[in-house]
């Protein structure tokens, strides 16, 4: 079992190829957050990652770690640390949720008995208590949803995989769906990694971001930290010509641009603050009518780093 202090997933030159293609390009580097999004456009390897992570795929030259454990000479341990949530439909046809669960929760190493116990605290947990002994193939594509998410967690895994949770879901489907996931998250038992193409998901989920593109990571982020950051970066709009209140701002070090007559866009530096720029403002005889703090939403993140395509952790 990982301390606290062992990384989740350790990428130590990972790279896999299929023929003389190469998927992933030595991947480097240590994620520990409790909830990590996975991005990147299609055949970025993403999917590809995670199969790999799980010993499905057979490193091409490197390796990684889950909690310590090397996936080349530990797998067996390493299956038993993760659950996982696939993007496709992987039922067994006419099974009832309970008895799939169960099924999944004894492939995963839990004894029969309590394998099926575990099966209805998830499905009851999850939400489908009462829907739990009727066929998979009766259920909705939410139902359907969270019973994958259910064999997910039933055996009490410590590293989550979501692949594409939230796909093909209507808005209360979806917002069920991030809820339970945020409500994993908070638990704080278990981490997790949300693979999306929906940036929206992650954003509302995840606290770090790893973006992929043409195998290579070409972007790490800590979200938390990147939105405290950006509290310095504001916008303003005054009720008179703002270029007086502009120069009395960059009197004090601040940069300021003027965007229109009345719109200021500047970025803060250390030791002024908010009240700073009001008593300015009355000093200048002008009001502040708006006032927002800018910063990078994830499309931006993501859009920058598939422009520059040369980050890393």
């Amino acid at each position: 079992m990982a301390n606290d202090a062992t990384p989740v997933i350790e990428l130590q030159g990972l790279e896999v190829r299929f023929g003389r293609r190469t998927i992933l390009d030595n991947l480097q580097g240590s994620l520990s957050g409790r909830a990590i999004g996975l991005l990147g456009p299609n055949g970025a390897g993403k999917s590809t990652l995670i199969n790999t992570l799980m010993g499905f795929y057979p490193p091409f030259r490197g390796t990684a770690r889950i909690f310590g454990r090397d996936i080349r000479t530990d797998l067996r341990r390493v299956r038993g640390l993760i659950g996982y949530m696939p993007e496709n439909e992987s039922f067994i046809a006419g099974m009832s949720a309970v008895v799939f669960v169960r099924y999944m929760a004894e492939l995963s190493g839990l004894p029969p008995a309590a394998a099926l116990e575990r099966a209805h605290e998830a499905l009851f947990y999850v939400g489908l208590g009462e829907a739990r002994y009727r066929k998979l193939e009766e259920h909705s594509l939410g139902m359907k949803q969270l019973a994958k998410l259910a064999q997910a967690i039933a055996h009490g895994p410590k590293l989550l995989f979501l692949d594409e949770p939230t796909n093909g879901l209507d808005p209360p489907a979806r917002q069920r769906m991030i809820r339970l996931i945020r409500d994993i998250r908070e638990r704080g038992d278990l981490h997790l990694i949300l693979c999306s193409h929906l940036l929206r998901d992650v954003e509302e989920c995840c606290e770090e971001v790893l973006i992929l593109k043409q195998g290579r990571i070409v972007h790490y982020s800590n979200l938390e930290a990147e939105r405290r950051s950006n509290r310095k970066f504001l916008e303003l709009e005054t009720d008179t010509d703002g270029a007086p209140f502009a120069q009395a701002v960059q009197k004090l070090g601040c940069e300021c641009a003027l965007a229109g007559e009345r719109r200021i866009k500047m970025v803060l530096t250390d030791g002024v603050a908010i009240r700073d720029l009001y008593r300015l403002a009355a000093e200048n005889a002008t009001r502040i009518r708006k006032l927002n703090y800018k910063r990078d939403s994830l499309e931006d993140i993501f859009l920058k780093a598939m422009e520059n395509g040369n980050g890393s952790l």
